[in-house]
């Protein structure tokens, strides 16, 4: 079977157009968590990306405009978190601007390095940032593991289509 492509529906190259298609790309959900001058920070990235095993290494986006990024620009360390189906609202509140996101409705508590540490994750990891790479409007980290733990239960969160969403059997 091949697939065809219609070029005629084709569009240039804009923001929107990069939007649209990721909204089809499914995405596992993260919260990344740093401390900062006022205290914790944390923000929903669904651009992790593992980039080394030897060392191990990951990857995320981060735009320069949002509140966290300070706190990401000077950081030594951050907290990576893997969510589970059961976490939508959690992934809701890091991803709302103005959004009280180390409030008495998120479990935490302070891990190695002074990393902000989040309860109830499928996984966690603390990382020290190698390296920040401009990229347009937004900033790559890279970041080594330095230790984690991948004991939680349950499903992955997933976005896709502007939502969050479970996996369906």
């Amino acid at each position: 079977m091949t697939a065809t492509t219609d070029l005629t529906t084709s569009g240039l190259a804009t923001p929107e157009l990069l939007r649209s298609v990721f909204r089809r790309h499914a995405a596992g959900v993260a919260v990344i968590t740093a401390r900062g001058e006022s205290g914790p920070v944390g923000f929903t990235a669904t651009s992790l990306t593992s980039v080394s095993a030897e060392p191990p290494m990951l990857s995320f986006g981060i735009g320069t405009g949002g509140s966290s990024w300070p706190a990401i620009a000077t950081t030594e360390h951050v907290g990576v978190h893997i969510l589970g189906e059961h976490q939508q609202e959690l992934a809701a509140t890091f991803a709302r601007s103005g959004a009280d996101r180390f409030g008495p409705a998120t479990a935490w508590r302070d891990g190695p390095a002074g990393v902000p540490l989040l309860d109830d994750v499928l996984a966690w990891l603390v990382c020290r940032v190698v390296a920040r790479v401009p990229a347009g409007d937004h900033r790559i980290v890279l970041a080594e593991v330095l230790l984690g733990d991948p004991a939680g239960t349950g499903r992955p969160l997933l976005y896709h289509q502007g939502r969050f969403n479970r996996l369906r059997d």
